[in-house]
């Protein structure tokens, strides 16, 4: 059996990045720049009033000095004149700043009387002004490629005057769960069925990680259907398949999918859950065999699938990230697999996190799942640890998963 590790490696060690596509702001959220994002424009692109008040010249305003208001330039009208010896312009924020004044007298240190301001407050010279260019300059590189867009990212893209940006395509990643007792949730149960919950569990997880699911009816227990329903894959960038990866009579993913030309590269690792974790290609589609209990396929997914779609997206941070927390119960010693245990979270008094496995670990019980603030990593032959110790967690609480 492979460790976690070497399988995530060679996962990962053939997979490209999905092609540029242009796509609008407010499509662009997530989304990986594939070049660098030079901005169009200055910004601002004008002199501006920071405040409400009077552009004026500072060498006129000495407390108690009398200017002539001459005009007035509102946000988006700028005043069309200059501003002379004595003279005031009334401003607001976001006016461009007029020629001849050199400071924003704010509207607290000045009384007007019809058209004289008198001042209260000497401002000091440029006091008040966002000059031209002051946040960015035309031409400079507002957000560089490789970097996944945040809100943040698009309102300087969009300050920038950008429209569309270049980004990387979401994968596509073609789901495929199998089993005769499978039906679509909310159908009629058979006698000794189930509803599918991993089907929709992971083409929410395909979501958050930045691609695009499509899932596909479920296979029955058959290596004819597996290869039916596989069938015509060549335009995704990855095929997830869920259960018949294991050793059972009816287990039968790769045997169907031999069948439309897979090559397989291993299909069991070191973990639990999800021993039976199967990868291999079919041509240039790279496809990922998880186990059919969901607790284990998500586990799977958020340590395999999720590196992998977001290697596809163009991601350079792929793996989830691990922290660092304080065990809340005696754990016994682990065997040779890795353990990914279901646990709460917690805070003590002195703001350390407190991380609580599960009594039952069941793979199949996925209302622990949902009640899971994290997964206690534990490596293999680990010894027994006590409550107190430090332990190492991936945090669920943090994803949008």
């Amino acid at each position: 059996m492979l460790s976690v590790a070497e399988a995530q490696a060679r996962i990962l060690a053939d997979l490209v990045p999905t092609g540029p596509e242009l796509v609008s702001l407010a499509e662009s959220w997530g989304r990986i720049a594939v070049a660098d994002i030079a901005a169009r424009l200055d910004n601002p692109p004008a002199d501006m009033s920071a405040m409400d008040g009077y552009a004026v010249r500072a060498e006129d305003c000495a407390p108690g000095n009398v200017l002539s208001l001459v005009g007035e330039g509102p946000a988006g009208h700028p005043f069309p004149g200059r501003v002379g010896s004595g003279e005031t312009v009334r401003l607001y924020t976001g006016s461009v700043v007029p020629q001849g004044a050199d400071a924003i007298l704010i509207q607290e240190n000045a009384r007007q009387d019809a058209e004289r301001v008198t001042v209260a407050a000497t401002p000091g010279v440029g006091q008040h002004i966002r000059r031209r260019g002051q946040d960015f300059a035309r031409g400079e590189m507002v957000v560089p490629a490789g970097r996944a867009l945040t809100a943040r990212d698009i309102g300087l893209v969009a300050a920038a005057n950008h429209a569309w940006v270049a980004v990387r395509r979401r994968p596509v990643v073609v789901i495929l769960s199998t089993g005769d007792e499978i039906a679509l949730p909310g159908d009629p149960i058979a006698p000794g069925g189930i509803a599918n919950s991993n089907t929709p569990m992971l083409a929410a997880l395909v979501r958050a990680c930045g691609g695009e699911p499509v899932m596909l009816p479920a296979a029955r227990d058959t290596a004819p259907d597996i290869a039916r329903l596989a069938q015509g894959i060549e335009t995704a960038d990855l095929l997830l398949t869920v259960g018949g990866a294991s050793v059972g009579r009816y287990d039968l993913v790769q045997q169907g999918l031999e069948r439309i030309g897979l090559t397989v590269d291993f299909w069991k690792i070191a973990m639990r859950p999800g021993k039976p974790l199967m990868h291999g290609r079919i041509g240039r589609v790279p496809v990922l065999g998880l186990p059919g209990n969901p607790v284990a396929a998500l586990v799977c997914g958020l340590i395999f699938a999720l590196p992998a779609i977001r290697a596809l997206a163009g991601h350079q941070e792929r793996c989830l990230p691990e922290d660092r927390a304080i065990l809340g119960g005696d754990l016994p010693e682990n065997d040779r697999r890795a353990d990914y245990l279901r646990a709460t979270l917690s805070r003590v008094p002195d703001g350390s996190l407190v991380a609580t496995a599960f009594d039952r670990q069941d793979s199949a019980m996925l209302h622990i799942l949902a009640s899971s603030q994290a997964l206690i990593l534990r490596p293999p032959f680990a010894p027994p640890a006590r409550a107190g110790e430090s332990c190492r967690v991936v945090r669920l609480d943090t994803l949008s998963i």
